[in-house]
């Protein structure tokens, strides 16, 4: 989870998870529209749920995203946002390579 207050306008908060495979990301976007909806918020409609590589969740202070692990750590969202992360938090990093 990231906090934006103070940082943006766009909510409070940012939720960053990661699922194992497309099918995964989205049956996660399933499962957080459902709460949300049971939890009395209407109107959300998830964005990238035919591709299943990243899901947006608008839920209005709180925004969602899910990602399959490679696209996650192509966008970077925690550094963007600069977010201090723990180890068992952060995805991983790929090895580094050396230049020859």
């Amino acid at each position: 989870m990231i906090d934006l207050i103070g940082k943006s306008s766009i909510g409070d908060y940012m939720v960053v998870a990661t699922g194992a495979s497309s099918r995964q990301v989205v049956a996660l976007a399933d499962s957080v529209v459902k709460a949300l909806k049971e939890y009395g918020l209407t109107g959300i409609l998830p964005e990238g749920m035919a591709q299943g590589d990243w899901v947006l969740i608008d839920a209005g202070d709180v925004i969602v995203h899910l990602f399959r692990p490679e696209v996650r750590h192509f966008y970077g969202l925690e550094k963007m946002w600069q977010a201090e992360l723990g180890e068992e938090e952060a995805p991983a990093e790929r090895p580094k390579r050396s230049r020859r």
